[in-house]
């Protein structure tokens, strides 16, 4: 969570927060966030999905690819694996032209995967609420 907002994790009622916030993503640009679960297990690992970026102004509009991992599933491939599949759906159905996706800098792990996606470093910026260095890739679809 380091390189998540301010880093803190989130006790039981930001987390309902953060889901009711994803569902109405949901509801108002019909694309969000998609459960990683394991198929060996069903275990969930994280998400990765699209989102609207709002957090960083300057490159509105835009959406955004994301992934977030519990650090026991780092560095298997499976934010690049399940960023790869909604690549491929949004290129197959939801008619967007371009993708972004942002990172703190010193997340190079992140990094790597934008990279393994296509994208190419766009920009670098500060994140408005947090003051934080952030690196812009992009890809076009």
């Amino acid at each position: 969570m380091r390189y998540i907002n301010d880093g803190r994790t989130l006790d039981r009622v930001a987390t309902a927060e953060r889901l009711a916030t994803y569902r109405r993503h949901w509801d108002e640009h019909g694309f969000g966030l998609y459960a990683v679960d394991l198929k060996e297990t069903g275990e969930l690992a994280g998400f990765t999905g699209l989102a609207t970026p709002t957090f960083l102004p300057k490159i509105m509009p835009a959406v955004e690819i994301g992934w977030r991992f519990g650090r026991a599933y780092w560095g298997q491939g499976l934010a690049t694996e399940a960023a790869q599949a909604v690549v491929a759906h949004t290129r197959a159905e939801l008619g967007l032209r371009r993708l972004v996706s942002i990172h703190v800098v010193g997340n190079e792990a992140s990094a790597r995967v934008m990279v393994k996606l296509g994208m190419t470093l766009e920009r670098e910026t500060v994140q408005p609420d947090t003051g934080r260095k952030v690196r812009v890739y992009a890809m076009g679809l």
